[in-house]
């Protein structure tokens, strides 16, 4: 399976985006493509996220601002998930009676 795309596989690829649109949201940064000796490519998160923001901008008529403002907050989720997921990891290291101490300092918190 392909890891990067050229603009015009992505275009292709996602028929309710227009040329004129993906150099919109790279100029406004919603998407941030990687950049090479040998041109623009895109990755397969950009792809999901151009779609996504197709579906909030076309289906939900939102504006470039509440784009902005929504995918802030997307991306916020996610580093707060990656953050969890690195603390849970870092717990289950520990030994077992620390890992219960610090379940009971969470369950009183």
């Amino acid at each position: 399976m392909k890891d990067r795309f050229s603009e015009e596989e992505v275009v292709t690829t996602i028929t309710r985006l227009t040329r004129r649109q993906l150099v919109r949201f790279v100029e406004v940064e919603f998407v941030r493509p990687e950049r090479a000796e040998d041109g623009v490519f895109y990755r397969r998160v950009d792809i999901a996220r151009l779609e996504l923001l197709c579906d909030l901008s076309q289906d939900l008529d939102m504006d470039e601002a509440a784009l902005g403002v929504v995918i802030s907050l997307i991306d916020q989720l996610h580093a707060v998930r990656q953050d969890l997921a690195t603390i849970s990891d870092a717990l289950e290291s520990l030994p077992p009676e620390l890992r219960l101490r610090v379940a009971e300092a969470l369950s009183h918190a």
